[in-house]
C-alpha cells in the first residue's frame, strides 16, 4: 500500500486512538495506587474496571510484575499479595471493537531510580527516531545504546510489536538491541514500542506460575464448566488473552485445565529474570505517520 492509500482517519485508526486515549487515562490513575502496602488484585480490578467504565475493554489482562518478574504476571481471583519495597512494572492494555492500545510503566519503590529511568530514556530515544523508511533494527541499536549507558543490560528476547485487530503481537517485531536484519516501519503501522532494562544478564525465563491464557483454536468439549468457559472465551476474549478471574463459570481453574489439554487454549507462563535482580519498563503505542509518529498513549 503506498503512503497515500492510507488514510489515517479512517475508523480503524481513530479507534485506535480512542483506546489510547482511555489508557493513558487508566495509566495514570492506576500509578497512584501503587504504595506499600496496596493489593496486586485490588489495583489490578481498578485498572480492568476503569477501562470499561470509560467505553472500551481490557485487551489483556493488567500485568503486575514484581522485581525479576518482566511479563505474564497478572493475579489470581484469590491473590492476596500486596506491593512491597519493591520493582512494580503495570504493563495494561485497552482495545475498542478489537483495536488495540498498549502501554506499561514502571513504579519504583525499591529504591533504584535509575533502573527505573533507563527504559523511560531508551523509548524517548526510540520514538525521535520513528518515521516511515526507518529500520526496526536501528531502533533495537538505539534502545539496547540507552540502556548500555546507564549500565544495564535491555532484555534481548523481549521485543515490541506490532498491534492488529483482536491480534495483541503481530508484525513488525522491534528489537530491544542491535539486529541486522529488521524491518522496515511504513506509514500506518500501528506499533507497541517496549524497552525493558535490567541489572541481570538480559535474558528472561519462564517461571511456574500461568494465569494468563488465549484460544489457540476453536473445539469441543464436553464437561459443562470448560464448554461455557469455551463460550466466554469465544465470545467476549475471541483471540486476545484472557486472565483465570474473568471466567464466569464455576470451577474455572479446572475447566481451564480440561481446554489446555485439549490444545483449545495456551497459556502465557511468568517471564523472569534470574532472582535478585530486577527488571523495568516502559511502552507507548505509536501510528506512524508521513513526517514521524503519534503516539497514541501519550
Amino acid at each position: 500500500m503506498t503512503e497515500s492509500e492510507v488514510d489515517l482517519e479512517s475508523e480503524k485508526y481513530e479507534k485506535h486512538r480512542e483506546a489510547g486515549d482511555i489508557l493513558s487515562q487508566v495509566r495514570a490513575e492506576t500509578v497512584e495506587r501503587v504504595e506499600v502496602g496496596a493489593s496486586h488484585l485490588e489495583v489490578a480490578e481498578y485498572a480492568e474496571d476503569r477501562i470499561r467504565e470509560l467505553g472500551g475493554k481490557p485487551a489483556f489482562p493488567v500485568n503486575v510484575s514484581i522485581d525479576e518478574e518482566a511479563a505474564h504476571a497478572t493475579p489470581s481471583i484469590d491473590d492476596e499479595s500486596t506491593f512491597g519495597e519493591e520493582m512494580i512494572n503495570l504493563d495494561i492494555g485497552v482495545h475498542v471493537d478489537g483495536w488495540l492500545a498498549d502501554t506499561a510503566i514502571t513504579v519504583d519503590l525499591s529504591g533504584n531510580p535509575e533502573l527505573a529511568e533507563a527504559p523511560e530514556q531508551a523509548l524517548e530515544a526510540a520514538l525521535e527516531m520513528i518515521e516511515p523508511g526507518v529500520e526496526t533494527g536501528d531502533i533495537g541499536a538505539e534502545i539496547e545504546d540507552v540502556i548500555d549507558g546507564y549500565g544495564f543490560n535491555p532484555v534481548v528476547n523481549l521485543t515490541g510489536h506490532g498491534l492488529g485487530h483482536w491480534e495483541q503481537h503481530t508484525t513488525p517485531t522491534i528489537p530491544n538491541r542491535a539486529v541486522s536484519q529488521g524491518t522496515t516501519l511504513e506509514v500506518g503501522d500501528v506499533v507497541a514500542i517496549e524497552p525493558f532494562a535490567t541489572d541481570g544478564g538480559g535474558k528472561v525465563t519462564e517461571g511456574a506460575s500461568e494465569e494468563i491464557f488465549a484460544l489457540e483454536r476453536e473445539g469441543t468439549v464436553r464437561n459443562r464448566q470448560a464448554r461455557e468457559a469455551l463460550e466466554q472465551i469465544s465470545e467476549e476474549f475471541r483471540t486476545l488473552p484472557f486472565a483465570t478471574r474473568w471466567l464466569e463459570t464455576d470451577r474455572a481453574e479446572m475447566a481451564l485445565r480440561r481446554l489446555k489439554r485439549n490444545d483449545i487454549v495456551h497459556g502465557y507462563p511468568v517471564l523472569k529474570e534470574d532472582d535478585g535482580y530486577l527488571v523495568s519498563q516502559k511502552e507507548h503505542t505509536i501510528i506512524v505517520t508521513e513526517d514521524g509518529c503519534e503516539v497514541t498513549t501519550a
